[in-house]
């Protein structure tokens, strides 16, 4: 599952058919209000132990909500501004290298813009209905040609469309059928790799097509797993893929384009997690990360005919997070995660010598790019108090210039709450970090909101988040992010505390997370609500089972409330990336012990109040997942507001869908605190 903490954050197939009956099995295929009618049905469709509560349906829309109150206006109107936050995030820079390619919102999704220069008005490329949020042009000197990556309605199914950015002109480039991902062009500028479900909806494959052909071309890598381009070498004969098969495990090999032989890099290491960067100029060596040698992930210049890896970060106590070569191979940029913050740095490839960089602000770096020539780095930094905006750093100058400014609605940055590191206990005497928001000025016994990100293997950072401080700022609420054991940052054994029979280890930090709320004066214990989406939606609904008499009441989105019909109803191309994580509901031991430890199992625990968000075309967490506990909640005689969007996925991502499920939220947990509207 992927991050989507909070789940209708800014910014992160296959319906189940057991457990629920009709709505289950009928829901999948309707619209409108024929699926309001099937829903309604899904209170009577097992006799009840307790009589339900009346379940109050509306219908607008795409948005169907159950017990959902109407909305404040004043509260509304808040949030509005919040909402009207936007970020930019750094794709590309134009093949001339005067401008850049950014994506932002200005309507209801994000959109491809234009960037001339520093803090030049931003060109709108794309007026689609859908966000898109990955592109790349064509490197080629003078070439017009722009591919951009879209799905519909959160399918994930995701397609290449051609934009010529001197005509205007939109081609599809792929089969509109499979999921395509991961376009890396090669340096001449003709061709490209990317990866796709073609042949068979399961494996992911690796391909090499161009805008004429791309529909139709042979894979170059057909063979179990998935598979995913990285690099071309400088004269576009080779190819650098990576296979992945869990966070902890994964596979590197060179593809000869010609012929598609792949010879696999360090073959005798069978158990690390070995990612690509890409090519030394001359093709003899590949710069990659691994974990191979310690907790983290180290960078590495590995050269291909004596298998000798040189070790550039071997002193750096912090996981390598994201890398990028210039064009020419000659400089190398990248990230390392150090505890949550990002420290950039930029090295000589030759020499493996550090570039002297200017000082940036405090924050999250991500989207680092070179200019054609290499002479300038582009990325987008984020800060806890301030989106995400594109600056660009001049190697030569050892300056750094902001190039967009996100506008934040109307508001007071000055009033948003900043973010703190705490540490607190845990059962097995391990210290679990957490980024605890508190509003400013705030006083004492503040009520608390636990935010769980997803992934599993996902980690919460400093960054900006509309929704945090929405939080705080208006409902005063302090926000704890906690990195429970199995997040991502902290080494590869804390990675794996939570896999398999000791998944409920991480829910018992959420209980020692309880207990220190209790410890702090400012804090109110008696007011804590949890939340989160995706796998921190699971953690939500196993936290309100487990923790139900000190909890308030929990927010859940597009959580997974039952292992067992999670992993037969995923997409198929994932089921086998999640088995690795969550066991293999096939084997009878681990199969028995999903089935008790799922939420589900467990719903007649819950009897605090409870608030459920799902996007119905999610292919990673089906709806049948929300369904289900919905009407097990209710069987029981519970209380909880459900949210579905017919138009979203794997959480929302259009504004007027994250208004309504952001207000859900909002006014549900102003509830749950006892605060007066």
């Amino acid at each position: 599952c992927a991050t989507v903490a909070g789940a209708i954050q800014q910014a992160p197939t296959g319906t189940n058919i057991q457990g629920t009956g009709i709505v289950r099995i009928i829901g999948h295929f309707m619209r409108g209000s024929a699926l309001a009618l099937v829903l309604a049905l899904s209170a009577v469709t097992a006799p009840a132990q307790t009589a339900p509560a009346k379940v109050e349906r509306v219908q607008n829309g795409n948005i169907v909500t159950e017990n959902i109150p109407a909305v404040d206006a004043a509260l509304g109107e808040k949030l509005s501004a919040y909402l009207a936050a936007r970020s930019a995030s750094m794709l590309d820079w134009t093949p001339d290298g005067k401008g850049i390619l950014i994506s932002t919102r200005f309507g209801e999704t994000f959109q491809l813009h234009l960037v001339g220069g520093p803090m030049m008005a931003r060109q709108q490329l794309t007026f689609a209905a859908e966000p898109i949020t990955s592109a790349a042009f064509n490197p080629a000197e003078g070439s017009t040609d722009l591919v951009y990556v879209w799905d519909k309605g959160g399918s994930e199914n995701f397609q290449f469309f051609h934009l010529d950015v001197a005509t205007g002109k939109t081609t599809l480039v792929t089969d509109g059928k499979s999921r395509n991902q991961g376009l890396v062009w090669n340096h001449k500028g003709d061709r490209f790799a990317f990866s796709s479900t073609r042949r068979d909806g399961k494996n992911t494959d690796v391909y090499v097509g161009g805008l004429k052909d791309a529909a139709t071309v042979a894979p170059l890598v057909a063979q179990t797993g998935s598979w995913g381009a990285v690099a071309f070498s400088q004269d576009d004969a080779k190819l650098l893929v990576g296979q992945y098969i869990s966070i902890t495990k994964s596979y590197l090999s060179v593809v000869d384009v010609a012929t598609g032989a792949l010879t696999r890099i360090k073959p005798e290491k069978d158990t690390i997690a070995l990612t690509g960067i890409g090519f030394t100029p001359d093709a003899k060596g590949v710069f990659l990360t691994s974990d191979e040698e310690g907790e983290f992930k180290r960078l590495g210049l590995h050269d291909l005919a004596s298998g000798k890896t040189t070790w550039i970060t071997a002193n750096d106590p912090w996981d390598v997070e994201e890398a990028a070569l210039s064009s020419d191979g000659k400089r190398l940029a990248y990230i390392l995660n150090d505890g949550g913050w990002s420290t950039l740095r930029v090295i000589d490839t030759k020499t493996l010598k550090p570039v002297k960089l200017p000082a940036l602000p405090k924050g999250v770096i991500g989207g680092v790019s070179f200019s054609p020539d290499g002479s300038r780095l582009a990325l987008s930094l984020t800060t806890p108090t301030a989106p995400a905006d594109v600056h660009v750093v001049d190697l030569s100058k050892g300056k750094v210039e902001q190039w967009t400014k996100s506008e934040v609605g109307g508001l007071n940055t000055d009033s948003f709450a900043d973010a703190s590191l705490i540490q607190f206990p845990t059962f097995d005497q391990r210290q679990i970090p957490a980024f605890l928001f508190k509003p400013k000025n705030a006083g004492s016994k503040l009520p608390v909101i636990m935010l769980i990100h997803g992934g599993p293997e996902g980690q919460s950072r400093p960054t900006f988040s509309a929704t945090v401080q929405f939080w705080a700022n208006e409902l005063g609420a302090a926000v704890l992010l906690p990195n429970i054991r199995g997040s991502d940052g902290y080494g590869k054994t804390y990675l794996g505390l939570d896999n398999g029979f000791k998944r409920e280890d991480s829910i018992k930090d959420l209980g020692a997370l309880i207990d220190w709320v209790a410890t702090q004066p400012e804090l109110d214990k008696d007011r804590i609500v949890v939340a989160g989406g995706s796998y921190g939606g699971y953690a939500t609904l196993a936290a309100m089972t487990h923790y139900n008499d000190k909890l308030a009441g929990g927010a859940n989105t597009v959580g997974i409330s039952n292992f067992i019909t999670f992993l037969e109803a995923t997409a198929e191309y994932r089921r086998d990336l999640r088995r690795p994580e969550y066991g293999d509901e096939r084997d009878p031991e681990m199969r028995a012990f999903l089935q008790r430890i799922s939420p589900l199992t467990n719903a007649s625990k819950i009897t605090k109040p409870m608030l459920v968000i799902q996007g119905f075309n999610d292919p990673r967490v089906p709806v049948g997942e929300a369904e289900q506990m919905v009407a097990a909640i209710r069987k029981n005689g519970g209380e909880v507001g459900y949210v579905l969007a017919m138009d979203e996925g794997h959480g929302f991502k259009k504004k007027s869908n994250q208004f309504i499920a952001m207000m859900a939220q909002a006014q549900f947990f102003r509830k749950v605190f006892g605060q007066t509207p």
